[in-house]
Formats: structure tokens, C-alpha cells, sequence
């Protein structure tokens, strides 16, 4: 029995029927089963391949079965997935080793039954391809198919951007993006880092956005990349690094993150002060500043003071107080649905309309720490109106204090970023 296929089958039903993320569920299971490299990255392609298809390959599967998804148990249903993304999805996996591995790892996940349905099934599917082909028209319910997005998402990127950029945008979220890397300059060097990436195997080339960035194009597995595991470095998309650079910090500020977890942006932040100032990385979860304290004891940063706050009180603790001020506001995430296999499949638009009160809180209550002279940044990792320039804007018109310096959306298709997006403000 192919154990990185069973791997990737025991990953799937984690994530489609027990909740779990993708990236923990798959790296708990790799972790137990010691695959080599190869299987390693086999398996990893047909977890993120399965989950990102979602409901366009249940679609399929639907085709070829005489009753609802939902009466099917769900171990079969996740043999069944895998089974059929190697069909449909991946041409250089012989049919015949997808159909017969499917049907050995069915008796022992589930039942001799099981694999007699998961056997007809998946011929069927080799049989008649045809069968489940998608439509052919314009409709956002096909675009969605093709694309693999739920219709409710391509129709929010098609009215926010018209039809043609929304196609190159959920083409580009179907694309794997590359590994980033920032140099901590308090450590190392872009050259220092970019030799040892060399040495390690990888294709890397520096960024053209940000000065402490690196493009890795291909990797081994970097556990074992010794600069990454004592903080020489620190894995954070181009666009992420681009707020510190905004935010302009300088040594001795005092500079607030108010929804800092992990601490990307405020380990960042404190490198460009050269660990001289104060910074306060505020997080409503208690087991997210544990990730900061974390992030910056190996990164050497001793500037950086975790805090348990809610930003939506951040104003009246230090009201007046701050040089620098970065908000970079819970959302949607619609930026970095390339890097994230599940995310397209776990949003809800209920939860996306409830967001921007949220955000437009958590601003309020930020831009009353700034100092008169002071820079507020607003970000998210997010890329429709409604979570960025129309709160900005709606900010602006009760706040005659503040002055906008500049804005920028980036977008993955055009860009080569994670989406993104970016606003200055100043108070005068």
C-alpha cells in the first residue's frame, strides 16, 4: 500500500470532516509517517491539490455516483477525492496506480465494501472522463468551476474588479507561490543569505520591492536551513514587508503594532530601529503573543513588548503616545488565498460583511495613540473595497486631524505579491 498516498487520504479527511487546518493536519501526519523527500512532496501535492479543487472536484465525483455526497461516509469520500484529483488532475500519475492504490488503502481505512464502491467509482471516472466535464459559457457558476472558488467569491471579485481581472485573479490563487524570505539585518546580510542558499541547494534571488527581501524559487525542506532556525532570517511574503517600510521607524521611537501576532511586521519594524526604542505588539489572543515572545527571542529583538489588549482600547491606554502606529486589521485574507489550500473553501461572505465595523474599531481607536506628526498605517491582507480604502475613507471624514500620505493595492497577478493593501496616514 503507497503510504504518501494513504498519508495524503488521512490529511484530507482531517481537513474536509474533523476541521483542521491544512498545513497543521499535513505536517502532524508527515511528522508520524517519516516519508522520504520524494513521497514527502507527493504528498503534500495531492493534500493542497484536493483541498484547493474542493468543490469543483466533488462536482466530479458527483457525476459518476447515484446519490448525494453527504450520504457517503467520510473516510470513502476522502479516498474518494484523492483518488480523483490523480485522475483528473495530475496527468503524470498513471490512471491505473490512482484507481488500484485507491482501492487497497479503501480496505484498510474503511472496509472491503468501501472498496469495491471506491473501485467502480474511480473506473467509472477513467471510463467516461467526459462525463464530468465543466460547462462551457461565461456564468460566474462555471468560472468558479474552472477556477476552483466557491461562486459567492467570484462574484464579489467580479463586481469589485470586472470579469477579465477576475478571471487572472483566481487564476493566479490556483498558482503556488514562492517562498519569501527577510533578512534580520541585525544578524546577517541579503549577500550572507543568499550565499547560503546557494549552498543549501536552493534557487533564490534577492527582491526588487524591499531592500532585506528574497525570492525563493526552490527549496529542500528547511527545518534544516540553519540561518532560518537561528534567526538570520524570517519567512514573510514582499508585500508584508512593505508596512515597515511605509511606517518609516526610526531608533528611539516608540512605535505601537496594535494586531501584531505572529510579529512579522514588528520584528521587521524593530531590525529597522536596530533594536533601540520601544515597541508595544498588542494581541487579543493569549497564545499568539506566546508566537511573538517566540519569533523574537530568535530573531535577537529585545525591544518588543508583548501586550494582552484588545486594539479596540488601544486608544485610551496610550492615548498620545505614539511616534508610529501600525494597524494591520483582522480580514478576509483574500490576498493570500494562493499560499492558504482551505482558505477559499472556509469563508463565509456572512463572515466577510461583518468585518469592516471591526476594522473601522479597531482604526479609531489606533489613530488616538499617534502623536501630532505622527504616521498611522492601515493594512490588511486582503484585497476588496470594502475592507480597505472604503474604511480609510469613511475614517477620514470623521477624523479632519489625519491626512492621507499613500495608497496602494497589490494584486498577485500583477504585482507578483501576496494581495495586499497599504495606507499612510498622517496627523496634522
Amino acid at each position: 500500500m503507497d503510504r504518501a498516498r494513504f498519508s495524503a487520504i488521512k490529511t484530507v479527511y482531517a481537513v474536509k470532516s474533523e476541521g483542521a487546518f491544512s498545513n497543521v493536519a499535513l505536517a502532524q501526519i508527515l511528522r508520524q509517517e517519516k516519508l522520504s523527500d520524494l513521497d514527502r512532496r507527493f504528498c503534500t501535492e495531492l493534500v493542497y491539490g484536493t483541498i484547493k479543487v474542493g468543490a469543483s472536484l466533488d462536482w466530479k465525483i458527483s457525476k459518476y455516483i447515484n446519490r448525494p455526497l453527504e450520504k457517503i461516509d467520510a473516510k470513502v469520500l476522502a479516498v474518494l477525492r484523492v483518488g480523483m484529483y490523480q485522475i483528473f488532475f495530475m496527468d503524470r500519475v498513471p490512471n491505473s496506480a490512482a484507481v488500484n492504490e485507491s482501492v487497497e488503502i479503501a480496505k484498510k481505512f474503511v472496509n472491503i465494501g468501501a472498496s469495491k464502491f471506491v473501485n467502480g467509482v474511480l473506473r467509472s471516472a477513467v471510463r467516461e472522463p467526459q462525463k464530468s466535464d465543466f460547462p462551457n459559457d461565461d456564468s460566474v457558476e462555471t468560472l468558479a468551476l474552472k477556477s476552483f472558488h466557491p461562486a459567492w467569491l467570484v462574484k464579489l471579485f467580479v463586481e469589485e474588479f470586472g470579469l477579465e481581472t477576475a478571471k487572472k485573479i483566481c487564476a493566479t490563487n490556483n498558482i503556488e507561490p514562492p517562498l519569501c524570505l527577510r533578512v534580520n539585518i541585525l544578524k546577517s546580510t541579503r549577500d550572507e543569505i543568499l550565499n547560503e542558499l546557494k549552498k543549501f541547494g536552493a534557487t533564490a534571488e534577492p527582491s526588487k520591492i524591499v531592500p532585506e527581501g528574497i525570492i525563493v524559487k526552490s527549496h529542500g525542506a528547511l527545518d534544516s536551513f540553519k540561518p532560518l532556525k537561528f534567526g538570520m532570517c524570517q519567512v514573510q511574503d514582499e508585500s508584508s514587508m512593505i508596512a515597515a517600510h511605509w511606517l518609516k521607524p526610526a531608533e528611539n521611537d516608540f512605535v505601537i503594532d496594535c494586531c501584531a501576532a505572529p510579529g512579522g511586521k514588528a520584528t521587521h519594524i524593530a531590525e529597522l530601529m536596530k533594536n533601540h526604542g520601544r515597541i508595544i505588539a498588542a494581541d487579543v489572543y493569549e497564545m499568539k503573543l506566546q508566537h511573538i515572545k517566540e519569533n523574537s527571542k530568535r530573531l535577537d529583538i529585545k525591544i518588543i513588548e508583548p501586550l494582552l489588549l484588545d486594539a479596540r482600547k488601544i486608544g485610551d491606554k496610550f492615548f498620545n503616545q505614539a511616534d508610529k502606529v501600525l494597524v494591520d486589521a483582522p480580514c478576509s485574507g483574500l490576498g493570500v488565498i494562493r499560499r492558504k489550500a482551505d482558505l477559499r473553501w472556509k469563508k463565509t461572505f456572512e463572515e466577510i460583511a461583518e468585518l469592516p465595523q471591526l476594522q473601522s474599531e479597531i482604526l479609531a481607536s489606533a489613530a488616538k495613540t499617534v502623536k501630532k506628526g505622527g504616521t498611522l498605517i492601515y493594512s490588511t491582507c486582503t484585497i476588496i473595497r470594502r475592507e480597505n480604502e472604503e474604511i480609510v475613507e469613511n475614517f477620514l471624514k470623521t477624523n479632519k486631524n489625519f491626512k492621507i500620505v499613500e495608497k496602494k493595492t497589490f494584486l498577485p497577478h500583477i504585482d507578483g505579491t501576496d494581495g495586499f493593501f497599504i495606507a499612510k496616514l498622517v496627523r496634522v
